[in-house]
């Protein structure tokens, strides 16, 4: 029985010391096996499935949602007092974004264009397209400051060029038209007669241009060779760098295509991309840690140096010529019209802005833009980019349209792309990289600690059978030791009576 347990005890310590180095081979292993999974699912192959189709045709819903403020006394700013503005919206389009054209090169990279497509979405939106508001008319206002400098003569032809045509300092027209296009006899004098001044050759409207077109041509690196250049962006359009701005840094082409980022981020890391809208590469930076639907997340916003101005920031003085901080002039990619993009309310812009116009209330959590991301593989989970388009007006001598309207940067629109990561897609990475890992996480600590037990318990039960042994052993030689006592005491018996009776024997004679 004792050599069946001590066989048994054995056992135990031998199977313990295997599982306890079983769960620290995993402790050491799981990562970099983990770790070799993402890579492989974060880089652009047609061979990863899910992660590929996600980059392809982005399956996760997407919605644009734009506010317009509507000017409620427009012949008040025309004779010089501040715009009284109304914010309407939402106006919800969902957004459909898929990537043609797909081709892999042989130094790891891949060149497509995405394209766009937006259907309105009245169950989301607080009205129809139908619904008419009021703002500034950019023909007018726009063209009036362009020809600032111009000879007086010809702003006086512009202007009776405005009358000839109808057109005036602020359109009241049904939201769907300032949105995707009107019919202008303005409009279709100048693509005639002046081809190029105008950003698109169609009707004219704030969003002509984004509707069923690509973003240009992008080429990015796929990560094969290198997972950290995964989704940056090689050249765009052909181009390694841009030459809109006054600086070689300000014309840099620097990140992502904005849909994706390289895998295995920390809180020292940033969101660098190009964004073909702005004209511009933008960088967002890490705020704080969160959660979504169980993903453990990073939330990254912008900097409030992203739109400041050169004498705020001295990096951003090539984006000049810069007026208030929290403005980025994009009159240069924009056909020279007087545009500036800033954040919705002229939130983290210099508040001197504010006090040109009436009813703006920039607030973080309704105005900040955001990117929360999965820092272990770059993958966006909760996206919010918010901007806000502004047009900067002013009274022209000899164009009479401008009236005495006084020097301001008007807002006229502001718009949200969100999208997040639901349904399969959000089951399928939860599984994957959330309890998948979590699993290898606990199993090794599992195999550990029984690994320890089933030693401990063997150890003991040797320990015992060992001491039982032992003891068994002392009794028989205690045991061994009295008998030969026993035999001892017999003889010394016997030599005593032999004494006695030689004694008596003497007596007697």
């Amino acid at each position: 029985m004792s050599i069946s347990r001590s066989k048994v005890a054995a056992g135990l310590v031998i199977a313990g010391v295997l599982t306890f180095t079983f769960g620290v081979i995993i402790l050491f292993v799981g990562p970099i096996i983990i770790d070799d999974q993402i890579v492989k699912n974060v880089e652009i192959n047609p061979n990863n499935g899910l992660s590929y189709t996600m980059w392809k045709d982005i399956p996760v819903p997407f919605f644009m949602s734009v506010y317009f403020f509507n000017v409620l006394n427009p012949s008040e700013v025309l004779a010089g007092e501040k715009p009284m503005l109304e914010e309407r919206g939402p106006y919800v389009y969902k957004e459909y974004r898929q990537k043609d054209n797909i081709t892999f090169h042989a130094n790891n990279t891949v060149s497509y264009r995405e394209y766009r497509q937006y259907h309105f979405m009245r169950n989301m939106s607080v009205g129809n397209e139908s619904d008419v508001v009021t703002i500034p008319n950019m023909l007018v206002l726009g063209a009036a400051v362009m020809m600032e400098n111009m000879p007086y003569a010809v702003r006086l032809l512009m202007s009776a060029t405005f009358k000839a045509f109808g057109e005036t300092a602020f359109l009241t027209k049904p939201v769907g038209e300032l949105m995707w296009g009107y019919d202008s006899k303005l409009v279709d004098f100048l693509n005639n007669y002046l081809p190029g001044m105008l950003p698109s050759s169609g009707k004219f409207g704030l969003f002509a241009e984004f509707n069923n077109s690509n973003t240009g041509l992008f080429t990015v690196f796929t990560g094969q060779d290198d997972i950290r250049r995964v989704h940056k962006v090689d050249s765009w359009n052909g181009l390694k760098e841009v030459n809109y701005w006054r600086t070689k840094q300000c014309n840099m082409i620097n990140g992502t295509a904005g849909q994706m980022w390289p895998p295995f981020m920390t809180t020292d890391s940033t969101l660098p991309f190009y964004s073909p809208d702005a004209c511009r590469s933008m960088e967002l930076v890490y705020q704080r840690p969160g959660e979504m639907e169980g993903i453990p997340v990073y939330r990254f916003v912008a900097p409030t140096t992203l739109f400041a101005n050169g004498s705020v920031y001295p990096p951003n003085e090539g984006f000049c010529p810069c007026r208030q901080s929290g403005l980025l002039n994009v009159s240069s990619c924009r056909n020279n019209a007087p545009v500036f993009i800033s954040h919705p309310h002229f939130y983290n812009a210099d508040p001197v802005l504010r006090t040109f116009v009436l009813g703006l209330a920039p607030t973080e959590h309704e105005h900040g833009l955001f990117i929360d991301i999965h820092p272990e593989t770059g993958v966006p989970m909760n996206v919010s980019i918010r901007l806000q388009l502004n047009l900067y007006m002013k009274k022209i001598l000899g164009v009479t349209e401008t009236g005495t309207i006084s020097e301001v940067v008007m807002p006229m629109i502001w718009f949200e792309e969100r999208g997040y990561i639901d349904g399969p897609a959000l089951k399928t990475f939860y599984t994957n990289l959330v309890v998948l890992p979590a699993v290898m996480e606990y199993m090794q600590f599992i195999f550990i600690g029984l690994g320890l037990c089933l030693a401990i318990v063997g150890a003991t039960i040797l320990g015992f059978c060992r001491k039982r042994s032992e003891s068994a052993t002392k009794v028989d030689a205690q045991s061994q030791d009295g008998g030969k006592s026993i035999k001892g005491t017999g003889k010394e018996s016997s030599a005593d009576s032999k004494q006695v009776g030689k004694v008596l024997a003497e007596e007697r004679l």
